[in-house]
């Protein structure tokens, strides 16, 4: 691939200099489901990288490979789906006496795997209600989760799980651990699914959609938190979510996934000041602004993602993109390349695209660069 630039760090430096390396890195990653009536491609060539410390955004519509990509990585994928193709690097592994190890090749099932799986990567689910056994309280669960992974008596292990419900913000730790799932708010099951993620100090969380179905004030502690954890351990995010209002606040570096693949890569800034896809753009402009004319309708993506079992040719997003060039577009499928410093786009709008597949040129008037986008402000706190 050739160096490849991605926040703070570089991947693949043919010059063979010192580099940054990521802690996890996705290469080519293809997650597909083999029903009776065909085979959908819910992860088509995926690939991107997290950096230690730093958060990755995974944005798109619901249906775009988010949380399917999140269960490949965790290889808790549900049948009848599995990894046909594709790496999945981590780096760092803990007690495994090695630097690097691809998951992908993993036994699912296996013992290593178990011990990554919440060992190394922690994994925040969408719902924390149906995430959390209701016949178990909250306490023993994470206890559990502790045990798992820590050679620990079980009042060793309990007074961990009272520890991390105080550091999550779990108001009278000692009383909500002998709660069950139920009996506590939306708010503070999510923050009790954070702190049974957080039960081995992991080095990788992902959040899916952590903030599903909270009030604003409940969604903007859980985020606060999420930075604060990060700020002192020292963790990565990969954060998934279809809020780009949260991408902006919390994310360093962000990946757009349009129908299993990624359509563009690059850091937060740069995704939301110059967009470099029709799809990226297209988001952007359907952001609520208190900028806005009273009464003017949101901009909406026309159409709608195609149906799984009917993808169309070449670009996945031509069908609804109003930059298409038809002949090029809707046969040829763009690759992922560096357009601009730092970032990356398939959309043959750009030379580099066209050129790294020896498409031809556009006729006269097309092709062209639409202006850059200038949404909002972004950045961390």
């Amino acid at each position: 691939m050739g160096d490849r630039v991605m926040g703070d760090g570089v991947i693949g430096d043919e010059g063979g200099g010192a580099v940054r390396a990521p802690l996890l890195s996705v290469r080519d990653l293809k997650t597909y489901f083999f029903q009776d009536d065909g085979m959908v491609k819910a992860v088509d060539g995926a690939s991107f990288d997290v950096f230690a410390g730093k958060t990755l955004g995974i944005v798109g519509e619901s249906g775009c490979g988010k949380s399917v990509t999140a269960r490949s990585i965790m290889r808790i994928v549900d049948r009848p789906g599995r990894i046909v193709g594709g790496r999945i690097l981590l780096r760092s592994a803990k007690g495994t006496g090695s630097n690097e190890i691809d998951l992908a090749q993993l036994n699912a099932d296996g013992a290593q795997m178990r011990a990554i799986n919440g060992g190394e990567i922690g994994l925040i689910f969408q719902e924390p209600m149906t995430s959390f056994s209701p016949v178990h309280t909250v306490g023993n669960q994470i206890v559990e989760a502790i045990r798992l992974h820590r050679a620990m008596g079980k009042q060793a292990a309990r007074d961990r799980a009272i520890e991390l419900l105080r550091l999550v913000g779990v108001p009278r730790p000692e009383g909500r651990v002998d709660e069950y799932a139920h009996q506590l708010s939306g708010g503070l099951r999510q923050r009790a699914m954070i702190a049974m993620a957080l039960a081995a100090d992991p080095k990788l969380l992902i959040a899916d959609e952590p903030t599903t179905a909270l009030d604003v004030t409940t969604q903007s502690q859980i985020l606060n938190l999420l930075v604060d954890l990060q700020e002192r351990n020292g963790m990565a995010i990969v954060l998934i979510t279809h809020d780009l209002g949260v991408i902006a606040e919390m994310a360093d570096d962000v990946v757009v996934m349009y129908l299993g693949r990624v359509v563009e890569e690059g850091p937060v800034d740069d995704i939301f000041h110059a967009p470099k896809h029709p799809y990226t753009r297209a988001l952007l402009r359907s952001i609520p602004s208190v900028d806005s004319p009273p009464r003017r309708k949101l901009p909406t993506i026309s159409g709608s993602i195609p149906h799984p079992y009917n993808r169309p040719p070449g670009c996945p997003f031509h069908t609804r993109c109003p930059d298409v060039m038809p002949g090029l577009c809707n046969v040829v499928e763009p690759p992922l390349v560096p357009v601009a410093l730092g970032q990356m786009a398939a959309c043959f709008l750009y030379p580099e695209v066209r050129a790294a597949t020896a498409a031809p040129e556009p006729a006269a008037g097309g092709g062209r660069t639409p202006a850059p986008l200038l949404p909002t402000a972004v950045g961390r706190r």
